[in-house]
């Protein structure tokens, strides 16, 4: 008799109700506190001490997965406001949307009669399930303007940090604080226990605040809901690999059987299953460049149309870090 596996006892954190349940609610205002102090890096009186929220009607709209957005005034000296966000999925255009909020987030400082001076920084703080750079780029990033020439750094009003989950290496004990975060993010929907890694504050709180018992029936139905759309997501990459792959080995055994006619039955069906998996390669990249930047080029399709198998593996291993066409096709 075999035995059943250990039930999960923490909800995934990376899901939209479970994070905002962590750091959208005064509950648990120095969870997100702590979070900021680790990927900003700060330390001493540099910390961050105390965060007021905005009203909820300052807030953006939440729909499903679409994006966990946080939209919070730092208390200290220098009144920064910071956009926290968690994105569960790789959509086109991710990057401009970062900038955006960033930008909104600053220009709606300003009331009408108000001068500039009154504009307080903004740092826009992004968590991916999802890689976004070529693995040079580390796994917490920060990101500000400089002067190309000199490298001086300046227009500090809007800056960026990106903290990438994937870059985390799963057999790695996690050491700093950034790292028992990503940690955190990445395991705890499949714990079952708190692990030794996480076994101490803030960590032990966050764990505690997405244990399933501490969720109401609401906020159950919710997240069963939202993980749901993950899976029909991801199902729907599988759906698409494997009909494109079977739309293009039958398609290739008709060219073969065609072909067989003049010569040779035998031969025609082998060089169409060859011609199939070789069309259903393709079938499934365009299908998957399609959900990561939205329509494609005709060019673009010629140009997946007339590659060979050595080049088409090579674009299907970039397709999910490249973060345009133009890097995943090697033209940038």
């Amino acid at each position: 008799m075999t035995e059943k596996a250990p039930r999960k006892i923490f909800a995934d954190p990376k899901l939209d109700m479970p994070f905002k349940k962590l750091f959208g609610t005064i509950e648990h205002k120095n969870l997100l506190i702590e979070l900021l102090n680790a990927l900003l890096e700060l330390s001493g009186n540099g910390r961050i001490v105390d965060l007021e929220y905005l009203s909820r009607e300052q807030l953006p709209p939440l729909e499903g997965l679409k994006l966990s957005i946080l939209d919070v005034k730092c208390q200290d000296a220098s009144g920064t406001r910071y956009v926290v966000e968690m994105q569960v999925f790789p959509v086109p255009g991710f990057q401009k949307r970062v900038v955006l909020n960033a930008c909104k987030a600053y220009v709606q400082q300003l009331n009408r009669g108000d001068g500039y001076s009154s504009l307080s920084d903004v740092i826009a703080v992004s968590i991916c399930n999802f890689s976004l750079w070529p693995d040079k780029v580390p796994m917490l990033s920060r990101w500000h303007m400089r002067e190309d020439h000199s490298g001086q750094r300046g227009l500090s009003q809007l800056s960026y940090v990106f903290l990438e989950l994937p870059k985390y290496p799963a057999d790695k004990k996690p050491q700093t604080a950034v790292d028992k975060w990503a940690y955190f993010f990445r395991e705890t929907g499949h714990l079952h226990d708190v692990p030794a890694e996480l076994s101490e504050s803030p960590y032990t709180e966050a764990l505690e605040a997405v244990r399933r018992i501490q969720f109401t029936d609401t906020e159950w139905l919710e997240y069963e809901r939202s993980k749901m759309a993950e899976e029909d997501f991801y199902g729907g990459l599988q759906l698409a690999h494997e009909t494109g792959l079977k739309q293009g080995i039958e398609r290739g055994i008709e060219q073969g059987i065609e072909r067989g006619i003049e010569q040779g039955i035998e031969r025609g069906i082998e060089q169409g299953i060859e011609r199939g998996i070789e069309q259903g390669h393709r079938t499934m990249l365009l299908t998957l460049m399609e959900q990561r930047f939205g329509e494609i080029p005709a060019s673009v399709r010629q140009r997946v149309a007339t590659a060979d198998t050595v080049q088409l593996d090579a674009w299907t291993a970039r397709i999910l870090t490249a973060t345009s066409l133009d890097e995943l096709l090697g033209l940038s």
